[in-house]
């Protein structure tokens, strides 16, 4: 309950009485109302979740109000973020802390007196906060649904291996190999993919050792025979590599599936301990000037078709990460085969899961004085359909607070963020250019490239290569994020540099942090923020708006959805029906009208048999012997006994007219064997195409056997010698040669044999 007592025209501040009821200015109480009224008029109530003293102090400037969100509970939203399947890399750390400051509580008095209104504006940590789909068309939020397809590690690992469907670029030229160990398939590819880069990186060992003359031929003789390794390895790995540049070029595509593999799995467990003992150890190899030609032929054609060849080092070092946290939790950086396989093994959860990935490390990066750094970029996404990508035109360096190495696998040496490396002291070791804080400004890196002569290739090699690895992740995940108008989205991406100055897409972050934990990143993340509201919200009332740093970089031609109808699909259609013949009239078959004559009724004590002509053999094809397993019987009649009585055995039957499905061919003097097929409980009588002499008969086709020709065998050879095992197609010309019947209380059985002459065709 509010008390209004009249106070001095000065004086602005609540002042509370004894009962602790506020006490408030009317002046200011009626200056506030104007102000609510006329920002609920405009829509321009916004919401904030987390520590934004950028973004509330630019809206307020700009008049909006706030309408303050309760506070969520900080360990649970942790919880969820860092364990949801669905989870994104985000690395806001700042936590939610106290309400900013207010010196006469008029920003107070007016959160309150929206408190019940509708935010238009939701500016949030973590996009769960905040339902997308219950959303009005005019509310604008800072993230878009379903996201995480290219913001955690799992789903840019995934969705970057379709980049070939959507850009003729080379994913390997950006970004490191990866792999989800959880992937039963991708965990073995991995395998192979190390054992291969196991042999890659002995070739360029050796050839480094040659290089450098350590190879000396008298020193400590004695020591040095006891640890030298056969040079046999050498030719394994020159072997491995060939196969791998000749499945490339699909030069292995004729050889047979049992051929052997280049090594046997106890000569790969023999190879990668004799590697370590070379690589890790420092043990020689034997007689290694007598491959110095090939290795360095080999590392030629591999250079060609491997962009991360010069990165990969010799060490094999890949680096393990959790697939849905951030800030550098969980990561580690493991060399030994076993180790990376028995981290992921040991926990079957992350396994069902799929929550591990290993990448590739880069081993040989850009050092800045002897020191390692990535650096963080940003870029906004404002709309999915068209897509529309803003870069930030300023980026700053995150340093490790030790020498870089690869001797030691150390988070300290190699995890440069700086929620890890701010409890780290900075080593003595390291360069004194290298700053106290960890940070420098893209400005201060073109300083230090153009001390080297390289300042040009910043804006030639650096940025550019970023804007094609940005707009190529969010070309991937185009198809599976949740587009909606209204809706953008400040990322942050992480990158490396190699010794060219080519950009590595390591990750991308939702919910880049703001927090100004240097002098470096106050001041960027200051601008950046106010610069995203210049997008955001001062180009939609004029598209002429100064963007600040933002710079449009991709806007494609929009997509037409197509209209949901479900996830069933149906085609439908008609089926196309082989015309039917005439019937044939019942006369007597004269010469050269039919190949094919009527059978005729036999007397009833003797089978039915009909006589074809006889086949004209073919003269310049063998004679082969096929066995025909169905047939089509049709033009006769089928009726249901009109008694219970069944037929006797010797009771006569005729088949009318006989047909073929599909009009299936048979080789020269192909010769076929007998073939049963039954029917009950029904009985088959004839037709002759005369008056029917059942008063209500039912017309029936039936029954309808496909004919197939399931062998082929040649008379001269062993009769159980089998030439053709395949059906054969298009009949040219049968005649039935026999026909009799067997009848039981349980079927009736009709027995034929054919004869027919046409092409033999394999399908």
């Amino acid at each position: 309950m509010y008390v209004c007592i009249s106070a001095p025209p000065g004086e602005g501040r609540v002042r509370r009485s004894l009962l602790n009821l506020p006490i408030i200015n009317p002046e200011r109480l009626r200056t506030a109302k104007v102000l609510v009224d006329k920002a609920v008029k405009m829509r321009m109530v916004f919401s904030i979740q987390g520590p934004y003293p950028v973004v509330r102090a630019a809206l307020k400037a700009r008049g909006w109000v706030e309408r303050r969100l309760p506070r969520p509970n900080q360990h649970w939203s942790r919880c969820r973020g860092d364990d949801g399947n669905d989870a994104d890399d985000s690395d806001d750390d700042n936590g939610e802390t106290g309400r900013e400051e207010d010196p006469d509580d008029m920003y107070d008095l007016m959160s309150r007196m929206v408190r019940n209104e509708t935010s238009y504006f939701y500016w949030t940590t973590r996009r769960e906060t905040v339902d997308n789909r219950s959303l009005r068309k005019e509310q604008i939020t800072n993230h878009y649904a379903k996201a995480g397809t290219f913001t955690t590690k799992v789903g840019l690992c995934v969705n970057l291996r379709n980049l070939r469907w959507f850009d003729a670029a080379d994913l390997d030229s950006f970004f490191p190999r990866c792999y989800r160990l959880g992937a039963e398939d991708e965990k073995h590819a991995f395998i192979e993919d190390y054992r291969r880069t196991a042999c890659t990186s002995l070739i360029q060992c050796v050839v480094e050792r040659i290089r450098a003359g350590s190879t000396h031929q008298s020193c400590q003789s004695k020591r040095r025979a006891m640890s030298l390794v056969a040079s046999r390895m050498i030719d394994s790995a020159l072997k491995v590599c060939q196969d791998f540049l000749d499945s490339l070029e699909h030069n292995d595509i004729d050889i047979a599936l049992e051929t052997p593999p280049s090594l046997t799995e106890q000569e790969w467990l023999e190879f990668i301990h004799n590697y370590y003992l070379v690589v890790h150890d420092g043990v020689e190899i034997e007689e290694t000037f007598h491959y110095l030609n090939s290795c360095q032929a080999m590392l030629r054609k591999l250079r060609d078709v491997n962009p991360q060849l010069d990165t990969d080092g010799i060490h094999n070092i890949w680096i393990v990460k959790p697939g849905a946290k951030s800030r550098g939790r969980g990561i580690m950086c493991a060399k030994r085969l076993d180790d990376i396989l028995r981290l992921v093994d040991s926990d079957p959860a992350l396994i069902k899961d799929s929550k591990w990935v290993v990448q590739k490390y880069l081993e040989r990066p850009l050092l800045v004085h002897g020191t390692k750094f990535d650096l963080r970029q940003w870029f906004l996404v404002t709309d999915w359909n068209p897509l529309t990508v803003w870069f930030y035109k300023k980026c700053y360096l995150r340093f490790s607070t030790q020498p870089y190495s690869v001797e030691t696998l150390d988070s300290s040496i190699h995890l440069c963020n700086n929620s890890i490396q701010k409890h780290f002291q900075p080593s003595q070791q390291r360069h004194p250019e290298v700053p106290e804080d960890n940070m420098w400004s893209c400005d201060q890196f073109r300083a230090f490239l153009s001390g080297q002569g390289r300042a040009a290739q910043w804006w030639s090699v650096v940025v550019p290569g970023m804007k094609k690895a940005v707009v190529h992740a969010l070309q991937t995940a185009q198809d599976l994020v949740e587009s909606r108008r209204g809706s953008f989205e400040l990322y942050g991406a992480d990158f490396m540099l190699g010794r060219d100055l080519r950009p590595w897409l390591i990750e991308i972050n939702a919910s880049p942090t703001m927090a100004p934990s240097t002098a470096v990143t106050t001041r960027l993340c200051a601008a950046v923020q106010e610069d995203t509201l210049r997008v955001v919200l001062d180009r939609r009332l004029d598209r002429g708006a100064h963007t600040g740093g933002f710079q449009l970089i991709y806007k494609q031609a929009a997509v037409e959805v197509p209209q949901y109808v479900g996830v069933n699909l149906l085609v439908e259609g008609s089926q196309i029906r082989r015309p039917r013949p005439p019937p044939q009239k019942a006369s007597k078959p004269s010469k050269g009208r039919s190949n094919q004559p009527a059978p005729r009724r036999p007397p009833q004590s003797q089978e039915y048999e009909a006589v074809a002509e006889k086949p004209k053999p073919a003269p310049s094809k063998k004679g082969l012997k096929s066995e025909v397993r169905h047939l089509t019987f049709s033009g006769f009649r089928v009726q249901t006994p009109l008694s219970t009585e069944r037929p006797l055995a010797g009771e006569p039957w005729r088949l009318q007219r006989l047909g073929l499905v599909d009009s299936l061919q048979l080789p020269p003097r192909a010769q076929s064997r007998s073939m049963d097929c039954w029917r009950r409980p029904q009985v088959i009588v004839p037709w002759s195409g005369r008056a029917r002499p059942f008063a209500t008969p039912d017309i029936y086709k039936g029954p309808v056997l496909p004919l197939e020709v399931i062998s082929l065998q040649d008379p001269d050879r062993e009769p159980s010698a089998l030439l053709v095992p395949t059906p054969l197609v298009q009949h040219a010309e049968f005649r039935f040669q026999k026909f009799f019947r067997q009848q039981n209380l349980h079927r009736r059985v009709i027995r034929t044999t054919c004869v027919g002459r046409g092409t033999h065709k394999s399908l």
